[in-house]
């Protein structure tokens, strides 16, 4: 049973892969056993006839709503999946495998949801429920390695004006990305002795107000490598070069965070 009342929140669940002959299955989110306030329920015909859909639906008072289909799934037969949903004032945003995959208007109030319930033939490896607030701000344990790569979902706020991504250390900030909604542009710099360096700049195609995102920072010896929804946007080489010591993220602006992972 589920006891947050907030937004924003991230209801997740990780599968190993899929059996290989089964036609459906759902994650329901509820208020009790009768009302279900958002399905998610992928549907795959038989023997492979037909396209494999997804359908969004609510039920109260004893009845289902009227189906809001996508005909594609991100969850094929016989492979694992993740399958995120993140709660906002105006709708769940949902994510398949770490990429934006729809949207469903509130139905029923969200914060009446006190249960999830998955069904059919999937096995579970585990759910996860956060809640983040923004600004938000964690410890990098060990610094920003090579190799290391860090993981932002959440969703843009329907009037953003600015969200902005930054790796500090003790006396400055190593890599600030930051999203300008008003000028359309994304700036990656450095601040350092006290002053900002040169901005690098590249647009902002990916990312919309109101809509889910998924960036990761991934550092190598000499730079770092930005992907937005799984597309390389940028790249930023180090303009501080002791990466052991750039030890904090933060995150903030017009943003609703649904998960981090460093």
């Amino acid at each position: 049973v589920l006891k947050q009342k907030q937004y924003p929140v991230r209801y997740s669940c990780y599968s190993p892969p899929l059996y290989s002959v089964f036609s459906r299955f759902h994650v329901n989110l509820q208020h009790g056993s009768d009302v279900v306030a958002l399905q998610v329920n992928p549907r795959y015909q038989m023997l492979w006839v037909g396209p494999a859909y997804v359908v969004h639906n609510t039920r109260q008072n004893g009845t289902w709503g009227w189906e809001e289909r996508k005909y594609e799934t991100p969850f094929p037969r016989g492979q694992m999946f993740s399958l995120q949903i993140l709660v906002t004032k105006e709708s769940y945003k949902i994510l398949a495998n770490g990429k934006p995959f729809s949207e469903y208007k509130h139905r029923f109030p969200f914060s009446n949801v006190d249960r999830i319930c998955v069904v059919g033939m999937v096995e579970l490896s585990f759910v996860t429920f956060h809640y983040f607030t923004v600004p938000y701000k964690t410890i990098i344990h060990g610094g920003v390695q090579p190799g290391k790569g860090i993981i932002i979902q959440g969703v843009i706020s329907p009037q953003a004006k600015r969200v902005l991504f930054s790796l500090r250390h003790r006396t400055g900030i190593a890599f600030d990305y930051s999203l300008c909604f008003d000028e359309n542009v994304a700036v990656c710099n450095s601040y350092k002795d006290g002053k900002w360096g040169n901005e690098e700049q590249s647009g902002l195609k990916l990312f919309e107000r109101g809509h889910a995102f998924q960036v990761i920072i991934c550092c190598s010896p000499d730079n770092y490598e930005v992907f937005v929804n799984g597309k390389q946007t940028h790249t930023y080489s180090h303009r501080y070069n002791k990466l052991e010591e750039i030890d904090v993220l933060e995150v903030s602006g017009d943003v609703q965070l649904g998960f981090v992972h460093l």
